[in-house]
């Protein structure tokens, strides 16, 4: 890493919004810690964004050992930017969501961040910006309560912690993405798929790379005037209304 360039950290690095994400942050002009528990597929994309010239470390982390997490940020120089990418997400009937399924969710889309976060911003200079991944089902969706719950959390997360740095100079958002083709696109059902589709104003998904542009901007040192705010980037569903 380039010792003159900020620092970017993006968890969940490895792949879909998060990989998006860490290779438009290092265009922009960041060194990238990319931090992820899939060591082989970290390793790979690490390789392929070293072969295009970019500034990238890889780091395997799970989010959810606070020790390690808070080791880690230790032994990094100050981080600049952090996007909170990494998330869990799963589909079950509302009647069989079990209490450890949405303990699970909150230790990974909500405690994991405020560990993370916490551990960042104590040595984080002024001008620091947060991105927090939240989702467009912060609004209420069928079928997983317990994610649903847990990024609106996440969200109410985003908005206290931006009360509690902006005297410190340090701005905090989030995104709510939509439907949007990643990975974690493949948890749905190709029938839950294509019900999704239909609701899409624009009648289809969006790219990690629409997540990774809204990124940049909220991450940018020129934008310096949002904090506590929830971007909503998904085609125009929140909307409501539908494409044909």
């Amino acid at each position: 890493m380039m010792a003159n360039k900020p620092l970017a950290l993006v968890t969940g690095g490895a792949s879909g919004m998060g990989l998006a994400t860490v290779e438009r942050l290092a265009r922009d002009g960041f060194r990238l810690a990319l931090i992820d528990r899939d060591r082989a597929l970290a390793d790979k994309e690490t390789a392929r964004l070293h072969a295009l010239g970019l500034d990238v470390a890889c780091h395997v982390l799970d989010l959810t050992d606070e020790a390690a997490v808070r080791a880690l940020v230790q032994a990094l120089p100050p981080i600049t930017a952090l996007v909170n990418n990494a998330g869990a997400f799963d589909e079950r009937p509302f009647l069989e969501v079990s209490s450890a399924d949405f303990r699970r969710a909150y230790e990974i889309n909500l405690i994991a961040v405020a560990t993370l976060t916490q551990a960042s911003v104590q040595r984080m200079p002024g001008g620091g910006r947060i991105v927090n991944i939240a989702s467009r089902a912060y609004l209420g969706a069928r079928n997983h309560p317990h994610y649903v719950a847990s990024k609106a959390a996440l969200v109410g997360y985003t908005r206290a912690s931006a009360l509690e740095l902006a005297p410190r100079g340090i701005l905090v958002n989030a995104i709510a993405p939509g439907l949007i083709a990643t990975p974690m696109l493949r948890a749905l059902s190709p029938a839950r798929l294509r019900a999704q589709l239909a609701l899409q104003p624009t009648g289809q998904a969006g790219r990690p790379e629409d997540i990774a542009q809204a990124v940049s901007f909220l991450a940018a040192p020129q934008t310096g005037f949002i904090t506590g705010q929830v971007l909503l980037v998904d085609g125009g569903k929140s909307l409501g209304g539908i494409a044909a």
